[in-house]
């Protein structure tokens, strides 16, 4: 069985290639999809190769795709669905790395941590500042899947009022594992002090936080981006930012590298970070590592786990 990967250029590859042969001896890694035909029975690739029709088409054995990634948004989903081919996704790998990456960018704003840097490095000596504690916040979680919780797993040392909203709700012994408390969407947003998105990209969550969703936050409300930029209409974040006095950080952009000249990034309160809030070396090795797993089980008859078709 023929498998190909096609990953991207910054990655160390030779790494990837030594580990990868020595698991699945016969892997093609190459770092484009220029070919006119390629008959691989199985396909690896990140979420920076799109998997659409063309792709698909001249990959003509093609029976299982593997994303080494949470998120993706980058296949034609309803094609391969059209054609039998089964995909799969590693959703735990990074789960650990986000969440310890938002609670970062929420202490670096609670502490105010870049405004005393500057002030420091500008020869002065801050005698009162505008720091805040965690504990005690109302932290809104909204998507409470595997990111979601491992979230609330590290928040509940700070001890925070956690809330989540997730349109499938957890179990009451889930709820009280994880220290959490369900609520309604309008309701969550208008009484949070932070407010964190774990969410796929999809048609239900395409735009979800707009002009009116932003309107029913706290004034300097913390909110944090680390799913798809896609989810939040960054015109009204925008607003929301110079209007409310909104704290933003954010880790995803509509493309990437992001437009540079968008006044987003002319706006203070603003916290940013280049899509690496999963990205960690300990998680890279876990994405390779469940990857060949995954791909190995595919190979050897066994159901792949993580199916999203």
């Amino acid at each position: 069985m023929r498998v190909l990967a096609i990953l991207p250029e910054f990655i160390p590859l030779e790494d990837v290639k030594n580990t990868v042969s020595q698991i699945l001896p016969g892997t093609e890694v190459r770092t484009d999809a220029s070919f006119e035909r390629d008959d691989a029975d199985v396909l690896i690739v990140t979420t920076f190769t799109p998997v659409d029709r063309s792709l698909v088409q001249r990959l003509p054995n093609l029976k299982f795709v593997q994303v080494a990634s949470t998120g993706y948004d980058n296949v034609d989903v309803e094609y391969l669905k059209e054609k039998g081919i089964i995909l799969s996704n590693i959703p735990v790998a990074n789960k650990q790395s986000v969440a310890e990456h938002v609670i970062a960018m929420v202490l670096a704003f609670l502490k105010d941590l870049f405004t005393m840097d500057q002030i420091l490095r500008s020869g002065h000596w801050p005698v009162l500042t505008g720091s805040r504690d965690l504990e005690g916040k109302t932290f809104g979680i909204v998507g409470m899947g595997m990111i979601g919780k491992q979230l609330a797993i590290r928040l509940l040392s700070f001890n925070p009022n956690i809330v989540y909203y997730d349109v499938k709700r957890l179990s009451r012994e889930e709820e009280e594992k994880l220290g959490v408390t369900f609520m309604e969407f309008d309701e969550l947003l208008k009484i949070s002090d932070i407010i964190s998105l774990h969410l796929p990209l999809n048609e239900n969550t395409r735009k979800m936080f707009k002009e009116r969703e932003f309107s029913l936050m706290k004034d300097g409300a913390i909110f944090i981006n680390t799913s798809r930029a896609e989810i939040v209409d960054e015109n009204a974040l925008i607003n929301a930012i110079k209007r409310k006095g909104l704290r933003a950080g954010i880790d995803v952009y509509p493309k990437e590298p992001p437009d540079f000249t968008s006044e987003l990034f002319k706006l203070e309160n603003t916290i940013f970070s280049p899509h690496i809030a999963g990205v960690t070396i300990e998680s890279q090795q876990r994405f390779l590592t469940e990857t060949i797993a995954n791909v190995l089980r595919y190979i050897q008859g066994l159901e792949p786990l993580y199916r999203v078709l």
